[in-house]
């Protein structure tokens, strides 16, 4: 078990580094869709809002490791595990909510929906999903 410093530096790190995901992420995003617009390119809500939702599951994966390492590295109580739990569970929901949005589908389906996901434009997959 982590104790000390060097774990709340630890977890101080991930919390930036999640936020910075998720702004940097918006501003890539931004900037995405503005070449998209500038060169005439569709869809781009739907491509806007894959690049966001992508940017901000990261970040939350970040978030996340951030507040598992502060609950380690603080003595642990039963109240700090306790909002620990409902943190991740509420992020939980989060991450699978923006992964029905991203890719149509759940993250436990292995059959692909027609999405977004399909756009040759945004790199992945052909339009025959």
């Amino acid at each position: 078990m982590c104790k000390g410093p060097d774990a709340a530096s630890l977890a101080v790190g991930f919390l930036c580094a999640g936020v910075l995901i998720i702004v940097g992420g918006a501003g890539i995003s931004t900037a995405l869709v503005l070449a998209r617009i500038i060169r005439g390119q569709r869809p781009v809500y739907r491509a806007y809002r894959q690049y966001l939702g992508r940017s901000i599951l990261l970040g939350l994966e970040f978030l996340v490791a951030a507040d598992i390492i502060r609950t380690v590295a603080v003595t642990p109580t039963l109240d700090s595990v306790a909002v620990l739990a409902a943190i991740i569970v509420i992020r939980t929901f989060l991450s699978f909510s923006l992964e029905l949005e991203i890719t149509g589908r759940w993250p436990w389906q292995t059959k692909k929906a027609a999405s977004a996901e399909a756009d040759p434009a945004l790199g992945s997959g052909n339009a025959a999903a």
